[in-house]
Order: structure tokens, then C-alpha cells, then sequence
């Protein structure tokens, strides 16, 4: 264990960054690295991963050596360490000999405390780079973005796997390693392939609780996103595109639109790309529409949404870019407009030629990507479940979670369609099937086919209702597809029971979004909000750095809720460490003062929650954030409502007041007994042991007797979940 003490820990994290408290797992990790062991670090975006490499750096002797592989993440990181008086620099190709040789003598003569440089670097000229380190003593390598060292991972570069020579070099300086996104595969692989000796693994939650998830079906993409923007206009967000033609088309008719975007891709000269990045960050424009090469080399933290126009190669990528909303910890919005056209497309881009191994690794992440696209239930819970972590069935601020649901009997609606795969032989693929279904006049129609008796019998649905009936039929295995490039569906054992009347077929649906209570947001006055903001502006104006370098914008609401009037009070406020208020303090308090004085305002700072004690404490596993809506369900159940009632009175379906009661059932604050009896749990915990089948309700509902609801059923396994967890 390091000497440094848990006291002198929180005081550092105080003085140098302005935090009263570590956030997840940052402190373990930070005594790890104190300690001098390898470490891997796994963290969401925006949780504080760069605090776990920092702040042992101002604590260690010498130099830290942070290997990052964007120049503008590394100048962005730069920039905050100087906002709070930490000397660190980056050497890359962006600046001019001179400068490099400045900062090099700076690094030698120990002026510098973190060093920034590109992976590249080190194998381009590893001789005489590594007499330079050498030469520097350095107590410590951080490797950023570590994931790109795994071919598993969403976004492999070769250049990483030569930093394994650095515990060659180096083999009594620890590493650590961090990342946002890995999956059990690429954490091994980080491991093996840094050769990092018996490292210390931490692996925090991955939910972002302030984020919203929401799917939305690709019909009037862009007119969905102008009438998003045109609500939140001034907020800033970030839209992904798959092609750089849509980048430029989309941010062309936002512009039309009277909207402040530019589009921003690697077919621009780098010159360009970064005239955009900063005017991003500077907020002259409120919204960029960028390939996915925008995002990784900014730490910009008040991005309020993330909507993606087409849908991402994988989960770990479309997780990493939507966790670049909400960094701040205020509540953010990350939307996508799914197509099965898009996974069309995406699954010829995954072929990578001469290499059949990635190319089924990025045919299999594709496929999760799709199936978490289409899945019917909690969008949290399946990316948590992703990253192998456990979460409840319901987290209320997910599209599906804030829905509406009812069970309908889809039986005579599956029967055509699957009548109609096996009419046409088994020999084509749901878009095929879904247009001989409907009738299509298309010539791509067989002409042979359309004198089938069931061509057209599926007029009367629309086609994004027939495409959510395939994916409904797959999901729950009444339908099989083949894995090529064709996806071409076939019948299995379950497609013929229901063609024969043998086995109906009951779907949950999801009818118009339910309407829930808006977060209460802190009482503020938004005059002195807008001020603050001005303020913060001057100050980096006159510094030539991003508005957030200076003050992120929860730190701001904070002082215009809490209205400090000292410099100790000001030290409460998050992200106010003792160099910030001594440079930017009296700034912030000249302007509080006056509007209290002329609204006769009292400071409010006794009603700040105060520092939690810094004694140790054991890590606690946090709660998903519980909604309004659901809170009213169960008070209205504990006043001795049944179901059905709750149901009539809130205008909700029965299934939707057991969702929610469900959560509660899984936390113990209500008893099981009051759902299922004793002998039907019995009987449907031993159906869950035995099939391990422990998310979807239908797969348990088969293998029990029409006796069983789905309503007891759902109850039954979040009481598994618990007694299991």
C-alpha cells in the first residue's frame, strides 16, 4: 500500500482539480498506481478517467508519459491541466521544431509533470526516443484509448501494438491502461498485448445515468432532428453520419435551417478539421455532423445530445460516441434512427479483405448492434448486459422504458407472413418477403409469384409494421435467417406449429410514448445563469481556450443556485480547486454579489449538501435512477390499489403498472407473495434455473402452462435476479 494516506488524497483531488469526493472506482485505481502496479482501468465516458493518471502524476516524483492518439485530445488535456496550474505539454507533428526542442529542454530540465505523444512516435524512432525518456526518469505511462491495441476492439490501430516495448524498456515502471469501452475479449487482450505484469483490473459501471436512450424508426430522419434542434437551440450536440456526403447534406440543410452546424469528416484537410473542432468547442457552432472520426479528440463537456443518422458498426462504438453527451453530469439525450437498409449496407463495409478473421469479428458485432436496435425492452439494460454488467428491467428514461406496452395477439398476422416465406421457397430475404406480402407492383417481384394466392394479403399493414413483425418473429425464434450476406429467411420446428394452428403467438407492443414528468431542475435564476456564462466567456477569450476549460457548466449552475459570497464558500463549489479561485474567483463572486444585492438574494450556501467525510469506504454498486412515474405507481399501489385499478387511473396498460411494480419487487420493497403464490414461484423459478433464461418473458412462458401470466412471470425473475444477485 502507498504511504500516501486517504486524507492526503482527497486533499490533492481538492487543491489541484476542485472535487470533494472520487468518483467510482477512481480512488482503488489511484492507490493501485501509487503503488506501483500495472493497471487496467475500464470507465465511462466523462466518469474521469484522465484524474486517475493526473492526480498520480502531481503526487509521484518525475515525469508521467501519457500515450494519447489524438493531437487534439492532447491539446485539449493540455489546456485543462494549465486552466488549473498544472505544467504539462504534448510533442507532435502539429507543432514547429522550435517549439518541439523548447519543450523537450523543458522535460529535461523537470519543469514538466505530464508529457503528452502519439503512439506513432515511439516505433518511428524508437533509439533515439527512448534514450530521451530514459533520460527523463519517468515514474509512470498512461495509455489512453488502450482498446485500439485489440482487434476485438471497435477501433483497432496497428501502431498500439508496439507499445508492449515499453515494459521492456521500462520494467520497473508501472503502466496504466484505460479505456471506456471493452468487452471481456479486448481486456485481455489489452492485458496480453501490453505485456502488463499481474495488473490490477477495475472495472467501473458503465451506465451514464443523466444519458436518455432513444431508437426511433428512420422515417423523416433530418425532419425529426430540425424539429429536436429547433427545441433545444441552445444546446450543443453532435450527429453522426455514415458517409461523408451525408455529413455535408445534413449540415447544409441545418444551415438552411438557420442553424449554427458544420459537418466534419477525414476527407477535409486537417487544417480545416481543426478550425471546426475548435470553433465547436468554442460554441460558434452549436451543432457538428461528423463521421466517427469527430469525437474522440475532444473532452468538451456540455454536448447535451448525440443523435445518430445511421446506425453504428457496433455497440462498443455507438456507446463510446453517445457518451459524449452529458459529460458534466447534467441530463443529455442520445437518440438513433434505425433502418434495417443501414445494417444492409454496414454488413459489406465489415468484410476486411485478405482477413477473414476481422471480418467475422465485425460481422458478429454488427449483428449485437442490430439486435440491440431491435430489441423489445430496457435499452440500459442491454448495453449494461453488453458490457457484462447487471442492471434491472427498467431504468425510465429509455424509449422503451417510457413507453406504453400491451400484449397482442399477432397469430393470423404471423401466419401470412410465414405462409409467405414458404410460398416463395424459402429463398429470400425480409425485404423481398415484406413487399410480396404487401402486394408490390416492383418488377423485382417474380412474375410466377404474383400469381400466388397470397400475394398482397398483407395490404392492410404498412411496411415499417410488417419489418417490425419479422423482427419480432426472429427475436422469439418463430423464424430463422440464414448468416450471409443475404440474410434469406427460413422456417424452423416453431414456424410450423403456428402455421398448422398447433402454437399461437402473443407480442408485447409498444403504443405512443408515455408522458412523463420532467426532471425538477434546481431552483436558479437563469439572468444570473446567462451572466456567469459571460464571465466564464472573457475568461477564456483572454486565455485563447474552450469556454469548459475554464468552468464546466455544472459548476456554474452550482454557484447560481448556491450563491457563494467568499472565496472558502467558492471552494465548495464542484471544480473550484484552490488555483482556479485564486485566478478566476473574484471574477465569478464580483458578479453574484451584485445580482444578489439587487434582487436581495441571501447566499444559499448552507443548503449545500457538505463534503462527505474522507474516511475510506467500501465501493458501493450504484442504483439505477428510479422515475417519477414509476414512484407514483408504487405509492399508489402501498394506498392499496390493485393493478387494473393503477392501470384506469393513470391511462396505462396493465402490463406498464407491472413493469413498473416489478422494479420494486427486485429491490425487496415489495413482497413477491403479493403477485405469485407460493407454488407458482416454485415452479417458475425452476423453469428460470433450468433454461438460465433470465430476460426474455416468452422463452418462460413456452415452457409453462397457460396458467402462468406474463405478468407473474416478470415478477418471478427480477425476484430470481435478487435472490441471485
Amino acid at each position: 500500500m502507498s504511504k500516501i494516506t486517504t486524507e492526503k488524497l482527497h486533499h490533492a483531488l481538492k487543491h489541484f482539480f476542485g472535487y470533494d469526493e472520487f468518483r467510482l472506482t477512481q480512488q482503488s485505481i489511484i492507490e493501485s498506481v501509487l503503488d506501483r502496479e500495472d493497471t487496467l482501468a475500464i470507465m465511462p465516458t466523462g466518469a474521469g478517467k484522465s484524474i486517475c493518471y493526473q492526480l498520480p502524476a502531481m503526487l509521484l516524483p518525475g515525469i508521467t508519459i501519457v500515450i494519447s492518439p489524438l493531437i487534439a485530445l492532447m491539446k485539449d488535456q493540455v489546456d485543462a491541466l494549465q486552466a488549473n496550474g498544472i505544467y504539462g505539454a504534448f510533442l507532435n507533428s502539429s507543432q514547429s521544431p522550435d517549439e518541439q526542442r523548447r519543450i523537450i529542454e523543458d522535460a529535461k530540465k523537470g519543469a514538466i509533470k505530464l508529457l503528452y505523444i502519439a503512439p506513432e512516435r515511439i516505433p518511428a524512432n524508437s533509439d533515439t526516443f527512448f534514450t530521451f525518456l530514459k533520460g527523463l526518469n519517468p515514474s509512470l505511462f498512461a495509455i489512453d484509448e488502450a482498446h485500439c491495441i485489440s482487434s476485438w476492439g471497435h477501433d483497432f490501430r496497428p501502431e498500439y501494438l508496439k507499445l508492449a516495448i515499453l515494459k521492456k524498456q521500462f520494467p520497473g515502471i508501472p503502466v496504466i491502461a484505460l479505456t471506456a469501452s471493452a468487452d471481456k475479449v479486448t481486456q485481455k487482450d489489452i492485458v496480453e498485448k501490453l505485456a502488463l505484469s499481474h495488473p490490477k483490473i477495475y472495472i467501473s459501471s458503465f451506465n451514464r445515468p443523466n444519458i436518455n436512450y432513444y431508437i426511433q424508426p428512420k422515417k423523416n430522419a433530418f425532419g425529426h432532428i430540425l424539429e429536436y434542434i429547433k427545441k433545444h437551440k441552445d444546446d450543443c450536440g453532435i450527429i453522426y453520419a455514415l458517409s461523408r456526403a451525408s455529413t455535408e447534406d445534413i449540415a447544409g440543410n441545418l444551415h438552411k435551417a438557420g442553424i449554427k452546424a458544420a459537418y466534419y469528416h477525414a476527407g477535409m484537410d486537417s487544417a480545416e478539421r481543426g478550425r471546426v473542432q475548435e470553433a465547436f468547442q468554442r460554441d460558434e457552432y452549436k451543432v457538428i455532423v461528423a463521421t466517427i472520426a469527430f469525437g474522440m479528440g475532444i473532452d468538451k463537456s456540455n454536448v447535451r445530445f448525440v443523435i445518430h443518422h445511421d446506425v453504428s458498426k457496433n455497440v462498443e462504438g455507438y456507446y463510446q460516441e453517445t457518451g459524449r453527451a452529458g459529460r458534466d453530469g447534467l441530463r443529455s439525450d442520445a437518440i438513433l434512427f434505425y433502418s434495417f437498409g443501414d445494417i444492409m449496407k454496414l454488413r459489406r463495409f465489415a468484410e476486411v479483405e485478405g482477413n477473414p478473421q476481422q471480418s467475422a469479428i465485425s460481422q458478429k458485432k454488427l449483428q449485437l448492434m442490430q439486435e440491440y436496435c431491435e430489441h423489445e425492452g430496457c435499452r440500459r439494460q442491454y448495453l449494461m448486459q453488453y458490457f457484462g454488467e447487471q442492471f434491472p428491467a427498467y431504468c425510465g428514461s429509455c424509449d422503451y422504458c417510457l413507453s406504453s406496452l400491451e400484449e397482442k395477439d399477432a397469430t393470423v398476422d404471423a401466419q401470412k407472413l410465414l405462409s409467405a416465406v414458404f410460398r416463395t421457397g424459402e429463398r429470400y430475404g425480409a425485404g423481398y418477403i415484406i413487399d410480396f406480402i404487401r402486394g408490390s407492383a416492383s418488377e423485382k417481384i417474380q412474375p410466377d409469384h404474383k400469381l400466388l394466392k397470397t400475394y398482397g394479403i398483407g395490404k392492410e399493414l404498412k411496411k415499417e409494421e410488417w419489418q417490425w413483425m419479422v423482427q419480432q418473429l426472429l427475436y422469439h425464434h418463430f423464424l430463422d435467417k440464414t448468416e450471409d450476406q443475404y440474410a434469406t429467411l427460413k422456417l424452423n420446428e416453431k414456424s410450423w406449429k403456428v402455421l398448422k394452428g398447433e402454437s399461437q403467438i402473443k407480442l408485447v407492443l409498444r403504443k405512443e410514448k408515455e408522458v412523463v414528468a420532467e426532471e425538477q431542475e434546481p431552483e436558479y435564476d437563469p439572468r444570473l445563469l446567462k451572466i456567469l456564462k459571460g464571465v466564464r466567456f472573457d475568461f477564456a477569450e483572454r486565455e485563447n481556450v474552450p469556454d469548459y476549460n475554464i468552468i464546466a457548466d455544472n459548476s456554474l449552475v452550482e454557484m447560481a443556485i448556491y450563491l457563494p459570497e467568499t472565496f472558502d464558500e467558492l471552494k465548495h463549489i464542484s471544480g473550484f480547486g484552490d488555483y482556479k479561485v485564486s485566478k478566476y474567483g473574484a471574477g465569478f463572486l464580483k458578479v453574484i454579489k451584485e445580482f444578489a444585492k439587487e434582487h436581495n438574494l441571501p447566499s444559499r450556501m448552507h443548503f449545500k449538501t457538505p463534503k462527505r467525510a474522507t474516511k475510506e469506504k467500501k465501493e458501493r454498486k450504484e442504483k439505477p435512477a428510479v422515475g417519477n412515474t414509476m414512484h407514483t405507481t408504487f405509492a399508489m399501489f402501498n394506498d392499496g390499489m390493485s393493478v387494473a385499478e393503477i392501470a384506469d387511473q393513470r391511462r396505462l396498460s396493465p402490463m406498464t403498472i407491472e413493469t413498473h411494480l416489478s422494479v420494486f419487487v427486485a429491490t425487496g420493497e415489495i413482497d413477491i407473495s403479493k403477485f405469485v403464490s407460493n407454488s407458482k414461484l416454485s415452479q417458475i423459478l425452476s423453469v428460470i434455473k433450468s433454461s438460465g433464461q433470465t430476460h426474455a418473458l416468452k422463452p418462460i412462458k413456452d415452457l409453462l402452462s397457460d396458467d402462468y401470466t406474463y405478468g407473474e412471470i416478470r415478477m418471478a425473475m427480477e425476484y430470481y435476479k435478487r435472490i441471485n444477485s
